[in-house]
Protein backbone atom coordinates (compact mmCIF):
# COMPACT_ATOMS: atom_id res chain seq x y z
CA UNK A 1 0.00 0.00 0.00
CA UNK A 2 1.12 3.40 -0.82
CA UNK A 3 2.59 5.25 2.24
CA UNK A 4 -0.47 6.58 4.77
CA UNK A 5 2.13 9.33 5.96
CA UNK A 6 3.60 10.44 2.49
CA UNK A 7 3.57 13.85 3.31
CA UNK A 8 5.99 12.99 6.49
CA UNK A 9 9.58 13.10 6.21
CA UNK A 10 12.02 10.48 7.64
CA UNK A 11 12.54 12.21 10.85
CA UNK A 12 16.47 12.41 11.11
CA UNK A 13 18.55 14.39 13.97
CA UNK A 14 19.55 18.09 12.95
CA UNK A 15 20.92 19.42 16.44
CA UNK A 16 19.28 21.51 19.28
CA UNK A 17 19.31 24.32 16.59
CA UNK A 18 17.22 23.14 14.44
CA UNK A 19 13.51 24.79 13.93
CA UNK A 20 12.43 21.68 11.81
CA UNK A 21 9.91 20.35 12.95
CA UNK A 22 9.94 16.34 11.48
CA UNK A 23 13.76 16.33 13.09
CA UNK A 24 15.40 15.72 16.38
CA UNK A 25 17.07 18.03 18.17
CA UNK A 26 18.78 15.87 20.97
CA UNK A 27 17.94 12.01 20.11
CA UNK A 28 21.25 11.14 17.96
CA UNK A 29 21.15 7.19 17.75
CA UNK A 30 24.49 6.66 16.59
CA UNK A 31 25.87 9.31 19.75
CA UNK A 32 28.26 7.61 22.11
CA UNK A 33 27.47 8.05 25.54
CA UNK A 34 29.63 6.43 28.35
CA UNK A 35 30.61 3.30 26.00
CA UNK A 36 27.01 3.10 24.81
CA UNK A 37 24.99 4.39 21.60
CA UNK A 38 21.59 6.16 22.16
CA UNK A 39 20.33 3.40 20.21
CA UNK A 40 21.63 0.96 23.16
CA UNK A 41 20.94 2.72 25.65
CA UNK A 42 17.14 3.90 24.32
CA UNK A 43 15.11 0.70 22.60
CA UNK A 44 11.54 2.85 22.09
CA UNK A 45 9.23 1.20 21.62
CA UNK A 46 5.55 2.38 19.75
CA UNK A 47 2.28 1.67 22.05
CA UNK A 48 0.07 -0.37 19.21
CA UNK A 49 -3.13 0.64 21.71
CA UNK A 50 -2.47 4.79 21.90
CA UNK A 51 -1.03 5.34 18.39
CA UNK A 52 -3.14 3.51 16.28
CA UNK A 53 -6.13 3.06 18.43
CA UNK A 54 -6.40 5.87 20.87
CA UNK A 55 -9.11 8.68 18.99
CA UNK A 56 -9.26 11.35 21.39
CA UNK A 57 -12.36 10.16 23.45
CA UNK A 58 -12.89 11.35 26.84
CA UNK A 59 -15.56 10.46 29.48
CA UNK A 60 -17.79 13.90 27.68
CA UNK A 61 -16.58 13.38 24.29
CA UNK A 62 -16.28 11.25 21.31
CA UNK A 63 -13.22 10.82 19.00
CA UNK A 64 -11.40 14.03 17.67
CA UNK A 65 -8.73 12.16 15.70
CA UNK A 66 -9.66 9.73 12.75
CA UNK A 67 -8.10 6.55 13.22
CA UNK A 68 -9.87 4.69 10.60
CA UNK A 69 -6.86 4.87 8.74
CA UNK A 70 -9.21 4.61 5.13
CA UNK A 71 -10.99 1.24 6.81
CA UNK A 72 -13.95 0.21 8.63
CA UNK A 73 -13.43 -0.41 12.12
CA UNK A 74 -13.17 -3.58 14.17
CA UNK A 75 -12.54 -5.36 10.69
CA UNK A 76 -9.63 -7.36 9.93
CA UNK A 77 -9.16 -5.42 7.22
CA UNK A 78 -8.39 -2.55 9.28
CA UNK A 79 -6.59 -4.52 11.65
CA UNK A 80 -3.69 -5.23 8.87
CA UNK A 81 -3.92 -1.49 7.76
CA UNK A 82 -3.14 -0.93 11.27
CA UNK A 83 -0.19 -2.94 10.64
CA UNK A 84 1.13 -1.17 7.44
CA UNK A 85 -0.04 2.16 9.40
CA UNK A 86 2.53 1.19 12.54
CA UNK A 87 5.38 -0.33 10.77
CA UNK A 88 5.48 2.87 8.27
CA UNK A 89 5.17 4.66 11.04
CA UNK A 90 8.12 3.21 13.37
CA UNK A 91 10.19 3.20 9.81
CA UNK A 92 9.90 6.95 9.81
CA UNK A 93 11.30 7.42 13.32
CA UNK A 94 13.49 5.00 13.44
CA UNK A 95 11.82 2.78 15.93
CA UNK A 96 12.92 -0.68 16.05
CA UNK A 97 10.22 -1.61 18.60
CA UNK A 98 6.39 -1.98 19.36
CA UNK A 99 3.96 -3.57 22.29
CA UNK A 100 0.52 -4.62 22.37
CA UNK A 101 -2.56 -6.19 24.16
CA UNK A 102 -4.58 -8.94 22.05
CA UNK A 103 -7.35 -6.84 21.89
CA UNK A 104 -5.28 -4.25 20.25
CA UNK A 105 -4.33 -6.46 17.34
CA UNK A 106 -7.73 -7.76 16.10
CA UNK A 107 -11.34 -6.89 17.07
CA UNK A 108 -12.60 -9.50 19.86
CA UNK A 109 -15.09 -11.66 18.80
CA UNK A 110 -18.03 -13.16 20.39
CA UNK A 111 -16.16 -16.62 20.76
CA UNK A 112 -12.76 -16.71 21.64
CA UNK A 113 -11.65 -19.48 19.48
CA UNK A 114 -12.76 -17.13 16.75
CA UNK A 115 -10.82 -14.37 18.49
CA UNK A 116 -7.81 -16.54 18.36
CA UNK A 117 -7.92 -17.17 14.30
CA UNK A 118 -7.57 -13.77 13.94
CA UNK A 119 -4.66 -13.06 16.05
CA UNK A 120 -2.83 -16.03 14.10
CA UNK A 121 -3.94 -14.31 11.33
CA UNK A 122 -2.64 -10.61 12.12
CA UNK A 123 0.39 -12.00 14.18
CA UNK A 124 1.15 -13.78 10.60
CA UNK A 125 0.83 -10.56 9.04
CA UNK A 126 3.11 -8.71 11.39
CA UNK A 127 5.83 -11.16 11.76
CA UNK A 128 5.94 -10.84 7.54
CA UNK A 129 6.80 -7.03 8.29
CA UNK A 130 9.02 -7.93 11.15
CA UNK A 131 11.15 -9.68 8.98
CA UNK A 132 11.38 -7.10 5.78
CA UNK A 133 12.04 -4.67 8.60
CA UNK A 134 14.05 -5.49 11.36
CA UNK A 135 11.58 -4.07 14.00
CA UNK A 136 11.02 -5.97 17.24
CA UNK A 137 8.35 -7.02 19.41
CA UNK A 138 9.60 -5.30 23.13
CA UNK A 139 6.46 -7.23 24.67
CA UNK A 140 2.82 -8.26 24.67
CA UNK A 141 0.33 -8.75 26.81
CA UNK A 142 -3.91 -9.48 27.32
CA UNK A 143 -6.51 -6.82 28.04
CA UNK A 144 -8.04 -8.47 30.69
CA UNK A 145 -9.97 -5.15 31.90
CA UNK A 146 -12.09 -3.46 29.15
CA UNK A 147 -14.49 -6.51 29.03
CA UNK A 148 -17.61 -6.44 30.89
CA UNK A 149 -16.56 -9.95 32.14
CA UNK A 150 -13.64 -8.76 34.04
CA UNK A 151 -15.44 -5.97 36.45
CA UNK A 152 -14.19 -7.88 39.19
CA UNK A 153 -10.64 -8.24 37.92
CA UNK A 154 -9.52 -11.45 35.73
CA UNK A 155 -7.26 -13.33 38.53
CA UNK A 156 -9.05 -11.47 41.60
CA UNK A 157 -12.35 -12.18 40.11
CA UNK A 158 -15.20 -14.11 41.96
CA UNK A 159 -15.89 -16.09 38.91
CA UNK A 160 -14.55 -19.39 38.32
CA UNK A 161 -15.49 -19.12 34.66
CA UNK A 162 -13.69 -15.65 33.89
CA UNK A 163 -11.07 -16.40 35.66
CA UNK A 164 -10.61 -19.53 33.40
CA UNK A 165 -11.44 -17.42 30.13
CA UNK A 166 -8.25 -15.16 31.12
CA UNK A 167 -6.24 -17.69 31.32
CA UNK A 168 -6.92 -18.77 27.80
CA UNK A 169 -6.06 -14.64 26.74
CA UNK A 170 -2.86 -15.14 28.66
CA UNK A 171 -2.44 -18.32 26.61
CA UNK A 172 -2.57 -17.28 23.51
CA UNK A 173 -1.31 -13.67 24.39
CA UNK A 174 2.03 -15.64 24.92
CA UNK A 175 1.84 -18.00 22.19
CA UNK A 176 1.69 -14.97 20.51
CA UNK A 177 4.67 -13.18 22.13
CA UNK A 178 6.76 -16.24 21.57
CA UNK A 179 6.02 -16.71 17.65
CA UNK A 180 6.87 -12.52 17.15
CA UNK A 181 10.16 -13.32 19.79
CA UNK A 182 8.67 -10.71 22.51
CA UNK A 183 11.50 -10.09 25.03
CA UNK A 184 9.16 -9.76 28.04
CA UNK A 185 4.65 -9.94 28.98
CA UNK A 186 3.30 -7.61 31.04
CA UNK A 187 0.65 -8.19 33.58
CA UNK A 188 -1.24 -4.85 34.06
CA UNK A 189 -3.92 -5.58 36.80
CA UNK A 190 -6.35 -2.69 35.47
CA UNK A 191 -8.87 -4.42 37.80
CA UNK A 192 -7.10 -6.68 40.10
CA UNK A 193 -8.30 -4.77 43.15
CA UNK A 194 -11.38 -3.99 44.67
CA UNK A 195 -14.13 -1.35 45.73
CA UNK A 196 -15.05 -2.32 49.46
CA UNK A 197 -13.88 -4.52 51.53
CA UNK A 198 -17.79 -5.37 52.63
CA UNK A 199 -17.97 -8.05 49.66
CA UNK A 200 -14.12 -8.83 49.44
CA UNK A 201 -12.00 -11.99 50.26
CA UNK A 202 -8.65 -10.19 50.00
CA UNK A 203 -6.57 -13.21 51.16
CA UNK A 204 -8.14 -15.22 48.50
CA UNK A 205 -8.16 -13.28 45.51
CA UNK A 206 -3.92 -12.52 45.86
CA UNK A 207 -3.80 -16.05 45.94
CA UNK A 208 -5.85 -16.50 42.77
CA UNK A 209 -3.80 -14.12 41.11
CA UNK A 210 -0.44 -15.62 42.14
CA UNK A 211 -1.83 -18.90 40.66
CA UNK A 212 -2.58 -17.22 37.62
CA UNK A 213 0.94 -16.30 37.29
CA UNK A 214 2.50 -19.37 38.23
CA UNK A 215 0.63 -21.01 35.68
CA UNK A 216 1.76 -18.18 33.24
CA UNK A 217 5.07 -18.81 33.95
CA UNK A 218 4.84 -22.49 33.75
CA UNK A 219 3.18 -22.38 30.14
CA UNK A 220 5.94 -19.79 28.81
CA UNK A 221 8.96 -21.69 29.83
CA UNK A 222 7.40 -24.59 28.31
CA UNK A 223 6.82 -23.23 24.87
CA UNK A 224 9.94 -21.48 24.97
CA UNK A 225 10.10 -17.68 26.38
CA UNK A 226 13.13 -17.01 28.00
CA UNK A 227 12.16 -13.77 28.17
CA UNK A 228 11.02 -11.80 31.94
CA UNK A 229 7.93 -11.87 33.08
CA UNK A 230 6.50 -8.16 33.97
CA UNK A 231 4.00 -6.49 36.60
CA UNK A 232 3.25 -2.91 35.92
CA UNK A 233 2.01 -1.12 39.28
CA UNK A 234 -0.75 1.08 39.78
CA UNK A 235 -2.49 2.55 42.90
CA UNK A 236 -6.19 2.96 41.44
CA UNK A 237 -8.05 3.91 38.04
CA UNK A 238 -10.28 1.86 36.81
CA UNK A 239 -10.57 0.32 40.84
CA UNK A 240 -10.24 1.98 43.69
CA UNK A 241 -7.75 -0.15 45.36
CA UNK A 242 -5.36 -2.19 43.45
CA UNK A 243 -3.28 -4.99 44.70
CA UNK A 244 -0.06 -4.12 42.56
CA UNK A 245 -0.45 -0.34 44.16
CA UNK A 246 3.57 0.51 43.55
CA UNK A 247 6.72 -1.04 43.02
CA UNK A 248 7.47 -2.02 46.60
CA UNK A 249 3.71 -3.48 47.13
CA UNK A 250 4.00 -5.56 43.93
CA UNK A 251 8.00 -6.82 44.18
CA UNK A 252 6.49 -7.74 48.27
CA UNK A 253 3.93 -9.81 46.48
CA UNK A 254 6.12 -11.57 44.02
CA UNK A 255 8.37 -12.79 46.84
CA UNK A 256 5.67 -13.44 49.31
CA UNK A 257 3.92 -16.25 46.43
CA UNK A 258 7.44 -16.94 44.95
CA UNK A 259 7.55 -15.58 41.75
CA UNK A 260 10.19 -13.17 42.09
CA UNK A 261 12.74 -15.18 40.09
CA UNK A 262 10.53 -14.99 37.01
CA UNK A 263 9.11 -11.09 37.23
CA UNK A 264 10.70 -7.60 37.15
CA UNK A 265 8.95 -4.31 36.84
CA UNK A 266 7.61 -2.18 34.20
CA UNK A 267 7.65 1.26 35.77
CA UNK A 268 5.32 3.75 34.40
CA UNK A 269 6.07 7.29 35.23
CA UNK A 270 2.25 8.63 35.36
CA UNK A 271 1.49 5.01 37.63
CA UNK A 272 4.37 6.28 40.04
CA UNK A 273 2.95 9.91 40.85
CA UNK A 274 -0.58 8.69 41.00
CA UNK A 275 0.71 6.55 43.83
CA UNK A 276 2.41 9.52 45.58
CA UNK A 277 6.23 9.28 44.36
CA UNK A 278 8.27 10.17 41.94
CA UNK A 279 9.12 8.64 38.75
CA UNK A 280 12.80 8.27 40.04
CA UNK A 281 11.34 6.54 43.14
CA UNK A 282 9.49 3.05 41.92
CA UNK A 283 12.47 3.16 39.49
CA UNK A 284 15.50 3.20 42.73
CA UNK A 285 12.63 1.03 44.74
CA UNK A 286 13.09 -1.76 41.87
CA UNK A 287 16.90 -1.23 40.98
CA UNK A 288 17.96 -2.48 44.27
CA UNK A 289 15.81 -5.40 44.73
CA UNK A 290 17.06 -6.34 41.32
CA UNK A 291 13.70 -6.02 39.60
CA UNK A 292 14.17 -2.90 37.28
CA UNK A 293 13.02 -4.41 33.74
CA UNK A 294 10.86 -1.90 31.36
CA UNK A 295 9.74 1.35 31.41
CA UNK A 296 6.34 3.04 29.59
CA UNK A 297 7.45 6.64 29.42
CA UNK A 298 5.20 9.00 29.83
CA UNK A 299 3.95 11.39 32.63
CA UNK A 300 0.76 12.59 34.26
CA UNK A 301 -0.70 16.23 35.17
CA UNK A 302 0.30 16.94 38.89
CA UNK A 303 -2.99 18.79 38.48
CA UNK A 304 -5.37 15.94 37.42
CA UNK A 305 -5.74 12.94 39.51
CA UNK A 306 -5.82 10.54 36.95
CA UNK A 307 -3.93 8.60 34.51
CA UNK A 308 -3.30 11.31 31.33
CA UNK A 309 -0.74 8.97 29.91
CA UNK A 310 1.41 12.54 27.72
CA UNK A 311 4.12 12.42 25.96
CA UNK A 312 7.02 13.33 27.82
CA UNK A 313 8.40 16.95 27.87
CA UNK A 314 10.16 17.05 31.63
CA UNK A 315 14.07 16.83 31.05
CA UNK A 316 13.77 17.18 34.84
CA UNK A 317 11.84 13.97 35.21
CA UNK A 318 13.37 12.28 32.20
CA UNK A 319 17.30 13.09 33.45
CA UNK A 320 16.64 11.26 37.21
CA UNK A 321 15.02 8.62 35.30
CA UNK A 322 17.91 7.69 33.38
CA UNK A 323 20.36 8.62 36.06
CA UNK A 324 18.65 5.17 37.93
CA UNK A 325 19.19 3.33 34.73
CA UNK A 326 22.26 4.34 33.73
CA UNK A 327 23.49 3.76 37.85
CA UNK A 328 21.28 0.14 37.40
CA UNK A 329 23.52 -0.64 34.23
CA UNK A 330 20.40 -0.27 32.31
CA UNK A 331 17.56 -2.45 31.46
CA UNK A 332 16.37 -5.69 30.61
CA UNK A 333 13.39 -4.09 28.75
CA UNK A 334 13.13 -0.83 26.69
CA UNK A 335 11.46 2.40 26.65
CA UNK A 336 7.42 1.64 25.72
CA UNK A 337 5.52 5.12 24.79
CA UNK A 338 2.50 4.16 26.35
CA UNK A 339 1.46 7.91 25.22
CA UNK A 340 -1.16 9.77 23.59
CA UNK A 341 -1.92 13.32 21.66
CA UNK A 342 -3.90 15.23 23.60
CA UNK A 343 -7.76 15.73 22.58
CA UNK A 344 -7.05 18.62 20.59
CA UNK A 345 -4.25 17.31 18.89
CA UNK A 346 -5.54 15.78 16.46
CA UNK A 347 -3.44 15.63 13.12
CA UNK A 348 -1.14 13.25 11.48
CA UNK A 349 1.68 15.55 12.13
CA UNK A 350 0.71 15.66 15.85
CA UNK A 351 1.03 11.72 15.94
CA UNK A 352 5.00 12.52 14.92
CA UNK A 353 5.42 15.51 17.08
CA UNK A 354 4.02 13.62 20.06
CA UNK A 355 6.81 10.79 19.68
CA UNK A 356 9.50 13.54 18.63
CA UNK A 357 9.03 14.96 21.90
CA UNK A 358 9.51 12.15 23.95
CA UNK A 359 12.47 10.89 22.18
CA UNK A 360 14.16 14.23 21.83
CA UNK A 361 12.78 14.53 25.87
CA UNK A 362 14.07 11.13 26.80
CA UNK A 363 17.83 12.06 24.83
CA UNK A 364 18.67 14.76 26.56
CA UNK A 365 17.99 13.18 30.38
CA UNK A 366 20.16 10.51 29.12
CA UNK A 367 22.67 13.36 28.22
CA UNK A 368 22.32 15.22 31.80
CA UNK A 369 22.33 12.37 33.48
CA UNK A 370 25.38 11.51 31.93
CA UNK A 371 26.85 14.36 33.07
CA UNK A 372 25.70 14.31 36.24
CA UNK A 373 27.25 11.01 36.87
CA UNK A 374 30.79 12.03 35.24
CA UNK A 375 30.67 15.71 37.03
CA UNK A 376 31.22 13.01 39.96
CA UNK A 377 29.41 15.21 42.67
CA UNK A 378 26.30 14.07 44.22
CA UNK A 379 28.27 10.27 44.55
CA UNK A 380 31.00 12.17 46.03
CA UNK A 381 28.92 13.63 48.36
CA UNK A 382 26.28 10.90 49.56
CA UNK A 383 29.66 8.65 49.77
CA UNK A 384 30.79 10.93 52.63
CA UNK A 385 27.19 11.42 53.79
CA UNK A 386 27.79 7.70 55.04
CA UNK A 387 31.23 7.76 56.00
CA UNK A 388 30.65 7.39 60.12
CA UNK A 389 29.82 3.47 58.92
CA UNK A 390 33.48 3.16 57.41
CA UNK A 391 35.08 2.45 60.45
CA UNK A 392 34.72 2.28 64.52
CA UNK A 393 31.38 1.24 65.51
CA UNK A 394 29.86 1.98 62.37
CA UNK A 395 32.02 -0.64 60.54
CA UNK A 396 31.24 -3.29 62.92
CA UNK A 397 27.05 -2.27 62.72
CA UNK A 398 27.83 -2.61 58.61
CA UNK A 399 29.80 -5.88 59.16
CA UNK A 400 26.96 -7.19 61.58
CA UNK A 401 30.38 -7.78 63.90
CA UNK A 402 28.12 -6.25 67.43
CA UNK A 403 25.09 -6.61 69.07
CA UNK A 404 21.92 -4.40 70.49
CA UNK A 405 24.16 -4.82 74.34
CA UNK A 406 27.51 -3.06 72.97
CA UNK A 407 25.72 -0.64 71.21
CA UNK A 408 23.79 0.63 73.88
CA UNK A 409 26.87 0.70 75.85
CA UNK A 410 28.37 2.77 73.61
CA UNK A 411 25.40 5.02 73.47
CA UNK A 412 26.02 5.25 77.34
CA UNK A 413 29.42 5.72 77.47
CA UNK A 414 29.70 8.42 74.35
CA UNK A 415 26.82 10.87 76.36
CA UNK A 416 24.82 12.55 73.55
CA UNK A 417 25.67 12.37 70.09
CA UNK A 418 26.20 15.03 67.81
CA UNK A 419 23.23 16.16 65.23
CA UNK A 420 24.12 14.24 61.34
CA UNK A 421 26.00 15.63 58.99
CA UNK A 422 23.98 17.94 56.96
CA UNK A 423 21.86 16.87 54.11
CA UNK A 424 22.69 19.94 51.56
CA UNK A 425 19.81 19.79 49.74
CA UNK A 426 19.64 23.01 48.36
CA UNK A 427 23.52 22.69 47.01
CA UNK A 428 22.49 19.59 45.88
CA UNK A 429 19.47 20.99 43.59
CA UNK A 430 21.79 23.73 42.64
CA UNK A 431 24.17 21.57 41.21
CA UNK A 432 21.88 19.84 38.91
CA UNK A 433 20.50 22.85 37.86
CA UNK A 434 24.19 24.34 36.85
CA UNK A 435 24.77 20.67 34.93
CA UNK A 436 20.94 20.87 33.33
CA UNK A 437 20.97 24.10 32.44
CA UNK A 438 24.38 24.79 31.02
Amino acid sequence: MASYFENIPRITYKGADSKDPFSFKYYNPDRVIMGKSMREHLPFAMAWWHNLGAAGTDMFGRDTADKSFGEVKNTMAHAKTKVDVGFDFMQKLGIEYFCWHDVDLVPEADDIKETNRRLDEISDYILEKMNQTGIKCLWGTANMFSNPRFMNGAGSTNSADVYCFAAAQIKKALDITVKLGGKGYVFWGGREGYETLLNTDMKFEQENIARLMKMAVEYGRSIGFTGDFYIEPKPKEPMKHQYDFDAATAIGFLRQYGLDKDFKMNIEANHATLAGHTFQHDLRVSAINGMLGSIDANQGDYLLGWDTDEFPYSVYETTMCMYEVLKAGGLTGGFNFDAKNRRPSYTVEDMFHGFILGMDTFALGLIKAAEIIEDGRLDEFIANRYASFNDGIGKKIVSGETSLKELADYAENMGAPALPSSGHQEYLQSILNSILFK
